[in-house]
């Protein structure tokens, strides 16, 4: 009984060992539901703690994805988690226990800091087209002039003068030799002109 008893301890001492290692886990996740598989994380020492769970040694704040980022609200999701000033001077604070009285004593102006406290933009401001398209084109248009700019220097003072055959002067000079040689004189170029008249046949 000792012995067996051994063996299976050893036994259950390798699969532990092994599921700790993840060689058992896409196994287990296969063989086991849900509630099995929590208890035998449970049990074995396994346990995980979610983001969202309590007893977490980290904050809530620093658990908490907000859906702002850079503090630009989205127009998808224009609810926060958390609000946009979270540092209140000593008139926002005030302003704060008002809000917690009635809405009637409120002034217009009190409402708009109210909101600004607690979100960055409206709806209007966020609808509202912004200038950005100005400064992408003004670098587009910076960059294709300084490209031009580069090209032409290159041109100028990088890249050798052209060959001396593909000179204007020696392409008429190539052609009318090539025309006094009767070149192709049934399909070709010759075929194209006219000996008596001296010019292209029409």
């Amino acid at each position: 009984m000792k012995t067996q008893r051994s063996r299976a301890a050893v036994l259950n001492l390798g699969v532990e060992r092994l599921f700790y290692r993840g060689l058992l886990k896409p196994l287990a996740y296969r063989m086991f539901s849900r509630a099995t598989r929590s208890l035998v994380m449970k049990t074995g020492g396994l346990r995980t703690q979610g983001t969202h769970s309590p007893g977490s040694a980290a904050s809530s704040s620093q658990r908490r994805m907000t859906p702002y980022v850079d503090c630009y609200a989205q127009r998808s999701y224009p609810m926060p988690d958390e609000p946009y000033c979270t540092e209140l001077s000593e008139e926002q604070r005030a302003l704060k226990e008002k809000e917690k009285g009635s809405w009637a004593q409120l002034s217009q102006a009190e409402k708009v800091a109210l909101y600004r406290l607690q979100f960055h933009e409206t709806f209007a401001e966020m609808n509202h087209r912004s200038n950005e398209w100005k400064t992408v084109m003004g670098c587009v248009f910076f960059f294709i002039g300084f490209t031009a700019l580069v090209i032409w220097w290159q041109r100028v003072y990088v890249f050798p003068k052209k060959v001396v055959t593909l000179t204007e002067e020696r392409k008429a000079q190539q052609l009318q030799r090539l025309l006094d040689m009767k070149s192709n004189p049934i399909q070709g170029l010759s075929a194209h002109w006219d000996y008596e008249k001296k010019e292209w046949k029409k």
